[in-house]
């Protein structure tokens, strides 16, 4: 191990090893490494809010093809998964890559009041958006009083 202390390279090896042996041990954790991380197995990351007239989600996936994004509805359970792709130089060395690769799978439980026939969905600019409308009789309504 000490000779490696002349020799940069080497020595940087160690070092990506020793951070890849410590991601294995404790990289089980919930906090992400950095403030703008997520956590292991939470791509794509969501914000999701709630109205009267229903649920919207976004999910922040840069770089995906839609066509190749499965989504589905069943008992109040949306699903999102599909790949991403991240191309990688056999040339180069990389000692740290935080951009995820590989089949990814969200499920996100929606409210009971959710009508699964009335859910869309748009991609743009790297963001899906997903619009789930709650059903009518759910809504709040204004009564009058005579």
């Amino acid at each position: 191990m000490f000779g490696s202390l002349t020799n940069f390279d080497s020595l940087f090896e160690e070092f990506r090893q020793m951070e890849q042996q410590m991601d294995q041990l404790f990289g089980g954790g919930r906090q992400p490494p950095a403030i703008r991380s997520v956590a292991r197995g939470t791509f794509p990351p969501i914000n999701m809010g709630a109205s009267p007239e229903g649920i919207e989600i976004y999910l922040f996936a840069a770089g995906l093809d839609p066509k190749s994004i499965e989504l589905n509805i069943q008992r109040n359970l949306l699903t999102v998964a599909g790949e991403r792709q991240v191309p990688v130089s056999e040339d180069s060395t990389y000692y740290r890559r935080e951009r995820f690769s590989g089949p990814f799978r969200r499920v996100i439980a929606l409210p009971e009041d959710v009508d699964p026939e009335r859910v869309e969905a748009k991609y743009r600019d790297g963001i899906l958006q997903i619009t789930a409308r709650r059903r009518e009789a759910a809504k709040p309504r204004q009564i009058t009083i005579e």
